[in-house]
């Protein structure tokens, strides 16, 4: 474990100026109902600092040039840069931020464009409904986003006199789903407040332009830089500098493959200047003139908080990307769920399918799938659909044998059947895909939850995750593979044995004869 994981297990963390400690462990020296104050902490050496403040001009001014000249067009910049009013600017800058947050900006750029298009003022965002907010969102995934963005606009709305917080401390305190970088982002971009933002670009910038080696993502670590970013802002364009940060860490200091010789603050990384110095030592030997390499950290301070923990040396073939350095992943929680893609033949033979929304809390709130139950560990696939039979026939109250199912899957290339799965950020979530074609309306109880029979454009257009689109896609293309083989009814559907070929019986026949 390395000396600042160590630190922050003994609850080692900046606040007020002392340090913390588990309970009921003395400090040193002092009882544990003592009053002899804890020491302070020693501060980081100079190494992992930016103390200097002729280098702190330097480098905002490298960093502004650079992003004046090489910034990317993006639609909520262009709304930041000119819109008048600030409470339009504000919100234009916090729907682009609570979008990108785990997003990819190419992904982003589309659902924003339409969401401000369709609520371009908090006023509009408080007057929609969360069905319509969970539509629009979704494919983007971390649904709860979306939500908490409009009651945070409701509040504002009723609560607030429809008047965004001004500072970046009121916003984290006012208002529900903004965090401290969120506050910063739209306090800095929107009204130029002087203060610092970190995200994750920031962090690997930041640690590796001063060789910050201890876990990035461990409390202590997050302070150290969040004291730098603030102490390096630009006091006149605390927005673009923010920005510049974040966009330098997105297209240049890149996690994998950074782009050192195109970085403008270049002169100031000291993971950078290690790598030189490696490759000065290497060419001293090649010459038999070996010289000896000093620490990475070279900052002379024993046990430091922020260097590389002596177990995890440098590697000298990752270079800087050395910086920064995380804590193992945790293993997400696995999760089964089994999944019925109920269909029926609607008015004029087009396939519907049946969908329910679940709760309007937890994971996916709000959003609408198709009727599925969690699986214990363990079950066989016999025991599987038995189980999903009896949820099936409980929710509709109609009989449902668990021989109707029908197990969805693809063929791999190792002849092995496959379930479709979508990983969540914490949960490796599992479907178990069947298909049950129907014969007639049929509905859930409301009492359980809200259903509606779709057809797949609706399906489509509805507010439902990409996971369930991926078990629809499994279901199209298991009857892609029927069709080629003769085993498919009209339409390119398929019927249950005996059913009739529509909800509507023979009236879609009369419909269609007089063009209806």
């Amino acid at each position: 474990m390395s000396h600042l994981r160590a630190a922050a297990a003994r609850g080692l963390r900046r606040s007020g100026g002392t340090a913390a400690r588990p309970a009921g462990q003395s400090r040193k020296g002092a009882s544990p109902r003592g009053g002899t104050s804890a020491p302070v902490p020693a501060p980081p050496p100079a190494q992992h600092l930016f103390s200097d403040p002729s280098e702190i001009d330097t480098l905002r001014g490298n960093l502004l040039a650079w992003y004046d000249k090489s910034k990317r067009d993006l639609p909520w910049r262009t709304l930041a840069a000119t819109e008048p009013d600030a409470d339009r600017r504000a919100y234009a800058v916090w729907v682009s931020e609570i979008m990108l947050q785990q997003t990819q900006v190419a992904t982003v750029i589309d659902y924003y464009n339409r969401w401000m298009q369709k609520w371009p003022t908090l006023q509009a965002l408080a007057q929609a409904s969360l069905e319509e907010v969970n539509e629009l969102w979704a494919g983007l995934g971390y649904y709860s986003r979306g939500k908490r963005l409009q009651e945070a606009a409701r509040k504002v709305v009723t609560e607030l006199g429809g008047q965004m917080p001004r500072t970046a401390e009121e916003l984290q305190k006012l208002l529900p789903g903004v965090g401290r970088y969120t506050a910063g982002a739209i306090a800095s971009i929107s009204y130029g407040q002087a203060t610092g933002v970190v995200d994750g670009n920031v962090i690997r910038v930041l640690c590796r332009l001063r060789c910050i080696g201890a876990d990035s993502s461990s409390p202590a670590v997050i302070d150290r830089l969040w004291d730098m970013a603030n102490a390096l802002v630009d006091r006149s364009r605390p927005g673009d500098f923010n920005q510049a940060l974040m966009e330098l860490g997105a297209t240049v200091c890149m996690p994998k493959a950074p782009l050192c010789g195109e970085c403008p603050v270049r002169q100031h990384c000291r993971a950078r200047r290690r790598v030189e110095k490696e490759l000065a030592f290497a060419s001293q030997k090649l010459f038999g003139k070996p010289a000896p390499v000093p620490d990475v950290e070279d900052c002379g301070f024993g046990d430091c908080p922020l260097c590389p923990p002596a177990t995890e040396p440098w590697d000298s073939s990752l270079g800087v990307t050395n910086f920064p350095r995380k804590a193992a992943k945790k293993q997400p929680r696995v999760a089964r769920t089994a999944t019925c893609v109920l269909e029926r033949r609607g008015c004029h033979g087009a396939l519907e399918y049946l969908i329910v929304q679940r709760p309007s809390s937890g994971l996916l709130a709000g959003l609408w799938e198709f009727p599925s139950l969690a699986l214990a560990q363990g079950l066989q696939e016999e025991q599987q659909r038995e189980v999903l039979a009896d949820h099936l026939q409980a929710c509709t109250g109609r009989p449902v044998a668990a021989g109707e199912l029908r197990l969805i899957g693809e063929v791999s290339l190792e002849l092995e059947m496959h379930t479709v799965i979508h990983v969540f950020s914490h949960i490796h979530q599992t479907y178990v895909v069947y298909s049950l074609p129907l014969d007639g309306d049929v509905t859930l109880d409301p009492a359980l939850s809200p259903s509606r029979w779709v057809t797949e454009e609706e399906f489509h257009t509805s507010a439902v995750s990409t996971a369930m689109k991926k078990v629809l896609k499994a279901c199209e293309k298991q009857r892609g593979k029927d069709s080629d083989r003769g085993k498919v009814g009209i339409a390119g559907g398929y019927t249950a044995p005996g059913a009739a070929p529509c909800c509507c019986g023979p009236w879609c026949a009369v419909l269609e004869t007089h063009g209806l």
